[in-house]
């Protein structure tokens, strides 16, 4: 099984979570979040899977999400607004995202690692 990584390169919280998918002998793909953000149509299906509320899909301490005032934003926007925004910038979406497909993580936790990708 080869997992997707959407990750962005000087993320310590992407490098920690490739730290353990290589000591784990987890094989997986790169991809820049960044420079290829998924489509709206992914992340809704990301989202689907995941079993998350959208909002954890946000980089909240980001500074894309402070100067677009996002945390208002949040309260009112749409679930197709929220895809689009999260869409539009890579810098946006919380990182790293894990999936093989099926099953979807989001941001790094050992433990949540440990019971999804092991």
């Amino acid at each position: 099984m080869t997992l997707t990584v959407y990750e962005y390169p000087s993320c310590s919280t992407c490098k920690k979570a490739k730290k353990w998918l290589d000591a784990n002998g987890v094989s997986y793909e790169d991809v820049h979040i960044v420079e290829n953000t998924p489509s709206k149509e992914e992340l809704r299906t990301l989202y689907q899977k995941s079993g998350l509320e959208l909002k954890k899909f946000f980089n909240t301490s980001g500074k894309k999400y402070r100067e677009l005032g996002m945390k208002d934003r949040m309260k009112t926007a749409t679930e197709e607004e929220l895809l689009e925004l999260l869409a539009s910038d890579g810098m946006l979406i919380k990182r790293p995202i894990v999936t093989d497909g099926e099953k979807v993580t989001v941001g790094y936790k050992e433990d949540q690692f440990e019971q999804t990708w092991k």
